[in-house]
């Protein structure tokens, strides 16, 4: 007699760019879906631009394909590997097409900095486990970017101080929003915390800011959903503007 299936969840890991999640999610031991692999190409027509500027809105959700990262995601889930794009944000490309193959393992990550706004699709289909917004000190993730973004090439030195400095600024409401649309705001070890109850099996709901407190001050734990914060904060309205994650 076969085993049953074991179903497979998803940990939605967003979070500034330069927030950490990358690494965080490397740590974890756990498969990684690259969701910054999902971004549309340089040369696409419905690319958001900045305001005021020629320079593309790398950080608008509308630069980026969700409907491909949610199909990705529902077929990691139901069965257990998928074929992805491998994206070159030094070109603004999508350069090849690679297999990512999870077999069995039960809960994976999908991290990027759009992550919160399929937080509600993912509800839906009923394959969400968690979902983190990674958050700390402004400052420090304005370095961390840049050293990483230099070291990378990704783009040249002036367009990166640029978006830095806006990302920076912008910060705090980055965050927020994120954690409008369901993520649970929170720093590293925490994070790993978490990461760690969903692959034990241990069922925690994705918490927006305010029902955490809640919880806190009560001292107990939010049941409640998140699809009506989600869906308000579910339209773009990019606090910051310039360059890839």
């Amino acid at each position: 007699m076969s085993s049953p299936t074991v179903p497979i969840r998803v940990v939605l890991l967003a979070g500034p760019s330069g927030s950490g999640k990358s690494s965080l999610a490397a740590r974890t031991g756990l498969p990684v879906l690259r969701l910054d692999d999902f971004y549309k190409d340089g040369d696409d027509p419905t690319l958001p631009l900045v305001a005021g500027s020629s320079d593309v809105d790398w950080d608008s959700v509308r630069s980026w394909d969700a409907d491909a990262a949610v199909a990705a995601v529902e077929e990691l889930c139901r069965t257990g590997r998928t074929a992805v794009p491998v994206y070159s944000i030094a070109t603004s490309s999508r350069v090849d097409t690679e297999v990512l193959d999870i077999r069995r393992t039960p809960l994976f990550l999908a991290e990027g900095i759009f992550a919160a706004d399929i937080v509600a699709r993912c509800q839906e289909l009923g394959v969400l486990a968690d979902a983190l917004c990674l958050r700390g000190r402004p400052s420090t993730t304005f370095r961390r970017r840049l050293m990483r973004d230099l070291r990378e090439g990704r783009k040249s030195v002036a367009f990166l101080l640029r978006r830095g400095w806006r990302l920076m600024r912008a910060e705090r409401a980055i965050v927020g929003r994120q954690t409008a649309l369901g993520a649970y705001p929170c720093a590293r070890a925490e994070a790993l915390g978490r990461i760690a109850a969903a692959a034990a099996g241990r069922c925690v709901r994705p918490r927006t800011a305010r029902t955490a407190s809640t919880a806190r001050s009560t001292g107990t734990a939010s049941s409640s959903g998140t699809a009506g914060t989600a869906s308000a904060a579910r339209t773009d309205a990019s606090p910051a503007a310039t360059s890839h994650p």
